[in-house]
């Protein structure tokens, strides 16, 4: 049987699992859906952190939360993730995988141990904690797949280089999901957040970065939101402005594209600085 991905999502009938879940944007999700009466298995490094969260919304919502701690950065890990899902029983049928870390400053001045972490989380643990977890997702009719990338995935971003990459590999390999999981009942989306205030910012500083801040539930409203519309598209964004910016970056030269990019995002402040926050 095929399904169309023009479908409304049934928050109630959903087991979403959060990957990042322990503060910012995952914890924020987290209420959000929970609110709307999806059970939840939460997932973080913080265990301490995932028990105060899944006891607020226990008793907040009446829904049933698991949480798994975990070190997503670590190889083999969404298959380790999957494996303890199944241990416990738990039928996972929607799911997001938030974790990430970012890092600004000169490409040449940051650690190469620094870069292997990034990619590790950012790039290798997306692909295997979905590919852990697409085959059941699939099966389960009516759920999702939300990988969280950022509005660095529609430019390269000097200062940021290999955090932008990331995020813009988060972006495509997502859209190429969607048309793959066509008609399997599961929508499919990358959502891509706008500057905002979390823990990421706590570390790496704000020095550099223009523009309007949006609070973690912001952003996680307007992930539930673009769930919410009947419609599937293959991905979604927390503030229009980022929608305008990739449509003028598709209008532009690569290099002219590059020199506003880096222009706007400020990069010469970004390249003095060399700290990395994990989200």
């Amino acid at each position: 049987m095929t399904y169309s991905v023009d479908m409304t999502v049934d928050h109630s009938a959903q087991t979403t699992l959060i990957t990042g879940a322990s503060s910012g944007i995952g914890a924020a999700l987290a209420r959000r859906l929970a609110k709307r009466g999806s059970n939840l298995v939460l997932v973080a490094r913080r265990a301490e952190r995932l028990e105060a969260l899944a006891a607020e919304l226990r008793s907040s919502h009446g829904v049933v939360v698991e949480t798994v701690s975990a070190d997503l950065g670590r190889p083999g890990a969404g298959r380790a993730l999957a494996a303890e899902i199944d241990r416990r029983g738990i039928r996972v049928t929607s799911l997001v995988n938030n974790a990430g870390v970012g890092a600004d400053g000169a490409f040449r001045d940051q650690a190469p141990e620094e870069l292997d972490a990034l990619v590790a989380l950012n790039v290798t643990a997306v692909v295997d904690v979905t590919r852990a977890f697409l085959d059941r997702l699939c099966e389960n009719s009516g759920g999702y797949l939300v990988n969280v990338a950022s509005a660095a995935a529609y430019q390269p971003i000097p200062g940021m280089a290999v955090y932008a990459a990331s995020k813009a590999f988060v972006l495509n390999f997502t859209e190429a999901l969607w048309w793959e999981t066509r008609g399997s009942g599961l929508r499919t989306m990358a959502f891509s957040p706008g500057l905002t205030r979390t823990e990421f910012f706590d570390a790496i500083g704000t020095e550099g970065y223009e523009g309007g801040f949006q609070t973690p539930d912001e952003v996680a409203l307007a992930l539930v939101l673009a769930l919410d519309r009947r419609r599937s598209a293959p991905s979604a964004v927390a503030q229009t402005s980022i929608t305008a910016a990739s449509v003028l970056n598709g209008l532009l030269s690569r290099r002219a594209s590059l020199l506003v990019t880096a222009r706007v995002a400020g990069s010469p402040g970004l390249m003095r600085k060399r700290r990395t926050a994990t989200a």
